[in-house]
């Protein structure tokens, strides 16, 4: 089985721009509920079809598996829900680890979330002066949740 464990946290200032450049991202949901999600998604030239199992703690398993570009397209544009995500990320290496910075488009525009995957929970790592507080158990920070509530509709900054 593969294991996804990943931690998110919000920014606490810019010093992360100009670290790296950004690839665009699409992605939709064919379903998605608190026990599990099936993904696609479009990231620069490449496609990918994901299924997620519930999180617990900063864990859930993860199936990813690469799919033709025009195939992610149609399902995108035909049989995934709306609104979509649309992101920029950006990936970061700092002191052997590699942040991703998600900077939403669209509907969740103004969100900016740092994720960083580890291989245990438990796992220290160092954390760059830019990042903020950390957003892992908060479910709102969810992708899948962003799509059914859009940041832009929260009411609230992300601090």
């Amino acid at each position: 089985m593969a294991l996804e464990i990943e931690r998110k946290f919000l920014l606490a200032t810019d010093q992360w721009r100009g670290l790296a450049a950004g690839v665009h991202y699409r992605q939709g949901y064919l379903h998605a509920s608190r026990e599990c999600t099936v993904r696609i998604r479009i990231a620069g030239s490449k496609a990918y079809l994901t299924v997620k199992g519930a999180t617990h703690n900063a864990s859930r398993s993860e199936y990813e598996y690469a799919i033709p570009l025009e195939d992610a397209r149609a399902m995108l544009d035909e049989l995934c829900s709306q609104p979509q995500i649309e992101k920029l990320r950006y990936t970061i290496p700092y002191q052997g680890f590699t942040w991703e910075v998600d900077e939403f488009l669209g509907m969740n525009q103004g969100l900016i979330i740092a994720e960083i995957e580890l291989s245990d929970e438990r796992q220290n790592f160092p954390k760059p002066e830019w990042i903020g507080r950390e957003v892992t158990g908060d479910s709102r920070y969810y992708n899948a949740a962003l799509c059914q509530a859009p940041y832009s509709n929260w009411g609230e900054p992300a601090s």
